[in-house]
């Protein structure tokens, strides 16, 4: 019984972090509008914390979130809807 317990804690420390840290495909699909808008609209060089949101969308969407939609609307664009 206490082996059983054991392994079910150390299980469950393995799979928490993995299950936290997934992206759901909603926001990898609103951060790449965001990234759109950003391309079609800027014709320059991305500030490098635009640039590291921009290349991880689908990895990190959650941190690229903020970090591109406070920069479209500093630049005065309305976001789009998220899904």
């Amino acid at each position: 019984m206490k082996t059983t317990l054991t392994l079910l804690a150390v299980g469950a420390a393995l799979v928490l972090p993995v299950a936290a840290s997934a992206q759901s495909a909603a926001d990898v699909a609103y951060c790449k509008k965001l990234a759109t808008l950003w391309y079609t609209y800027y014709d320059i060089d991305p500030p490098t914390n635009v640039a590291a949101a921009l290349n991880t969308c689908n990895s990190s969407s959650a941190t690229a979130i903020p970090v591109l939609e406070k920069t479209l609307k500093d630049g005065g664009f309305t976001l789009p809807k998220k899904m």
